[in-house]
């Protein structure tokens, strides 16, 4: 059977297109050697599972350790007492399906009627029967509720700090967040370790990567080895471009295009173009498969908004919590940190996240796109602001009370009405960062590109602020008019009269100022 890009769980050699795993993480190897106790978090899909079975399956066959990789993403209760014989249990299980049949896989059962100690006797007494250092990779462990996790790492510790008497001789946990995070969920200092962090005994804290273009390159040139069907370099440069490179993403657009039951190019001798990959981008986001659910889903949570919601504003942010609130966004994946920027992760989770948060204003709005036609098929600009403002009188006020990301939602119904109108047969490319000030919005269709800028009135610099910069976007597209919408939360002005429209000048360039 050919081989195709993976979406679904581990990649496995000769059934997926994949990277060599152990080179995207070269120095865990170093880490086990040296007998530590490390920390590896990354976003899901991005790679961890295949890289853990992979390492404890190489680690093995050499024979100079037993090593297995446990997930502990099924155990959901917060009963230690419960949850701690079943962990144990798994650990055995799992032991005998990848050691091999010589090795000494201990039986959990004497340990069992002391949940509490259970996983610091069991582990001892396995590494005190085994001829070769043992070495658990625990994956999905922030999964745990918060009892069992404070109980598991407690446990961990203490069998760490008693070697040499025995014990595992590398540990890593393995999940979405860091260490620092772990603390968070076990409750206040005084009922964690005692400590600022509850796994103290790490010796190093790390992340896996995304793929570099390189790697994407890579990663689709085995497609091309195996079937000659190419992807065009323009194709390349944008799949890369679209994720950033993150894993799962990646296989995901190259699996729409090529190896899906509904692929977009499945005839081998029709090479993969750059337009093409822009439908496939456009399937993913409306289809939201489970990894993108799974991002979404969190954009409710408070430290989610508090993140997301000043980089779509573009506005700075001072919550005392926000840097940490940044660091576990981060860890989810929905933001990074480019060019000294905030920002959402890539084009992608930047097209999703404000449908997401606008799918119900956007499903009811009964503008028909044909009303913005112009007879050569691209939009009239003029007339569809109007219709916003139109919308936006209408429904403005209720919306701005009734919008979970409240900061944000002047910018969000906009974008719910573009989305509603240029869905007929256009395109919208967004563009947010902290610090801006602004949210810049490309839309194409009908072969033409408009720039519409977002801005919150703030102060006296806003105007002056906003028409620079649409300014220098629309000079960049070969335009000679942009659009600058200003929101001003603080207005007087009665709801019936908003919306007033005026042209300016900035730059040798004309700029139709609206204020909502």
């Amino acid at each position: 059977m050919p081989r195709i890009f993976n979406t679904a769980g581990p990649c496995l050699p000769g059934k997926h297109y994949m990277l060599p795993p152990s080179r995207r993480l070269p120095e865990v190897e170093d880490l086990v050697a040296g007998e530590f106790y490390f920390v590896l978090h990354a976003p899901r899909q991005t790679g961890k599972t295949t890289l853990l079975r992979s390492l404890s399956a190489s680690l093995t066959a050499e024979g100079r350790h037993a090593a297995l990789t446990i997930s502990l993403e099924s155990f959901t209760s917060d009963d230690v007492t419960a949850v701690m014989p079943q962990i144990l249990q798994e650990i055995a299980l799992v032991a005998r399906s990848q050691l091999p049949p010589e090795s000494s896989v201990a039986d959990p059962t004497p340990f069992l009627t002391a949940p509490h100690i259970a996983l610091k006797s069991y582990l001892a007494a396995w590494s005190a029967s085994i001829d070769r250092p043992l070495v658990i990779f625990f994956d999905e462990i922030d999964a745990l509720c918060p009892d069992v996790l404070l109980s598991v790492l407690r446990q961990l510790r203490s069998g760490y700090t008693a070697r040499p008497a025995p014990f595992p001789a590398s540990v890593a946990l393995v999940g979405l967040r860091d260490v620092r995070d772990y603390r968070v969920r076990v409750r206040d200092e005084s009922t964690s370790l005692g400590t600022s962090s509850p796994f103290n005994i790490k010796v190093r804290s790390m992340t896996l990567d995304n793929f570099d273009e390189a790697e994407v390159s890579e990663l689709l040139e085995q497609h091309t080895a195996d079937t000659g069907q190419r992807f065009e370099d323009e194709a390349k440069g944008e799949i890369f471009g679209q994720t950033q490179g993150q894993p799962w993403l990646v296989n995901a657009l190259a699996a729409q295009l090529v190896t899906d039951f509904d692929a977009l190019v499945k005839d081998r001798s029709t090479p993969v173009t750059r337009e093409r990959v822009l439908e496939a981008r456009e399937i993913l986001i409306e289809r939201r498969d489970t990894h993108l659910d799974s991002l979404v889903a969190r954009l409710m949570e408070d430290r989610v908004r508090r993140v997301i919601e000043p980089i779509m504003t573009g506005e700075i942010c001072v919550d005392p919590t926000y840097d940490d609130d940044f660091s576990y966004v981060r860890d989810l994946g929905l933001v990074t940190v480019t060019g000294g920027a905030r920002r959402i992760a890539n084009p992608i989770y930047q097209e999703i996240i404000p449908r997401v948060l606008t799918h119900q204003v956007q499903t009811s709005i009964s503008d028909d796109p044909r009303w913005y036609l112009t007879d050569e098929g691209t939009l009239d600009m003029g007339r569809l602001l109007e219709g916003f403002l139109n919308f936006w009188r209408r429904h403005g006020e209720v919306l701005l009370r009734g919008m979970p990301y409240h900061e944000a939602a002047p910018h969000l119904v906009l974008m719910a009405y573009l989305q509603r109108i240029v869905n007929s047969g256009g395109r919208i490319e967004r563009e947010f960062a902290v610090g801006t000030g602004a949210a810049d919005l490309w839309v194409t269709y009908g072969g033409r590109e408009d720039v519409i800028e977002l801005k919150i009135q703030r102060g006296r610099f806003t105007l002056e602020d906003g028409l620079a910069q649409v300014a220098r976007y629309t000079k960049r597209i070969g335009r000679d008019t942009g659009y600058l919408v200003i929101f001003d939360p603080k207005s007087e002005v009665p709801w019936d009269d908003r919306g007033q429209v005026e042209t300016l000048t900035a730059e040798g360039v004309r700029v139709v100022v609206v204020r909502a």
